[in-house]
């Protein structure tokens, strides 16, 4: 989101945007919700809403209209949803659900956070 948008949601009095631990390209399981049990990978996160949408999970039918001039074919197609953060869990390399927490690590001489599991103590960023 750009600078200027990000100025006028706040003019308008709109949340902040949420920090969260979940990011794009992340192994998540579901934990709540009609999809419970399932994984995927995240394929966006909306921080101001506090979502994100997971690979063949909350997949809902919309029927759409036949639209020759922006090449959009007609029928019933299936597209994701988003679920809200705190319903997914990260996955480790292992696929263990965890919770994530947060290690400093001093790289030449760079302070850097990095996401860890919380069993196991394995780095979550490294491993994409």
């Amino acid at each position: 989101m750009s600078k200027i948008a990000y100025q006028r949601r706040q003019q308008k009095g709109e949340r902040k945007p949420l920090r969260i631990k979940v990011k794009k390209d992340d192994n998540v399981q579901i934990i709540a919700g009609r999809d419970k049990g399932k994984t995927g990978k995240v394929l966006e996160v909306d921080r101001f809403s506090g979502r994100v949408t997971v690979e063949g999970v909350m997949l809902v039918k919309r029927h759409t209209r036949p639209n020759p001039s922006k090449q959009i074919k007609g029928g019933i197609a299936e597209k994701e949803m988003p679920i809200h953060v705190s319903n997914v869990m990260v996955l480790t390399s292992g696929g263990v659900p965890t919770r994530v927490g947060y290690r400093l690590e001093t790289t030449g001489g760079k302070v850097r956070r990095t996401r860890i599991a919380r069993k196991g103590g394995e780095s979550l960023d490294g491993r994409r």
